[in-house]
């Protein structure tokens, strides 16, 4: 067997790298006393706070309601308001979605609705009229209301007709706070009797 012998620089070296390893274990454990405690998110400060972050405005986007009544929409022959055998259509809002953008101090919000058209008893194929509201309020005070008039054409009145209504022309200046509300669904105003 051959030993050969250690320089002392290697052992000088070997020794410091252990007590490298040594030190950087004790610290990255963060059980030191000595260690700071680590920054706190902006987030969490600004919940503890009650605050709302820049930030958040920024991705603020305010959701889209069905207001209690406004889901559903029914069309009737003439003298037959309330009648299920003198039921034209009803047309039912199933989904709501929007998206926002903002430039200039302004955020212009699209919104979507889809829904569908079923034919009643005294329905057939044709067009459907149907009175959809969009409408952005802020604590009470009305930024935004527009009446649309959505035409759906029916060409199967054995099957379900989908529709999709996008209002794109909702412009409201850009919120400071999370207080927007947006309606959408139907609203007939004055009872209506379909011709047929």
């Amino acid at each position: 067997m051959v030993f050969r012998k250690i320089d002392g620089r290697f052992l000088a070296t070997l020794a410091t790298s252990c007590l490298m390893l040594a030190v950087t274990g004790c610290q990255s454990g963060g059980g030191s006393p000595f260690a700071s405690a680590p920054p706190k998110d902006p987030k969490q400060i600004a919940a503890e706070e009650g605050k709302i972050l820049a930030s958040e405005l920024l991705a603020y986007c305010p959701n889209v309601v069905l207001r209690d009544g406004t889901a559903f929409f029914n069309s009737y022959a003439k003298g037959g308001q309330g009648d299920p055998a003198k039921l034209l259509n009803q047309s039912a809002i199933t989904d709501v979605t929007r998206s926002c953008s903002r430039a200039d101090g302004q955020m212009t919000i699209k919104v979507g609705v889809a829904g569908k058209v079923v034919v009643g008893p005294a329905g057939g194929a044709g067009t459907v009229n149907m009175p959809i509201r969009v409408a952005v309020v802020r604590n009470g005070e009305v930024l935004y209301s527009q009446l649309h008039k959505n035409v759906v054409q029916v060409t199967d009145p054995s099957t379900a007709t989908q529709f999709v209504f996008t209002d794109q022309n909702v412009v409201i200046p850009v919120p400071s706070a999370r207080d927007i509300q947006i309606f959408a669904g139907f609203d007939e105003g004055p009872q209506k009797v379909a011709s047929r």
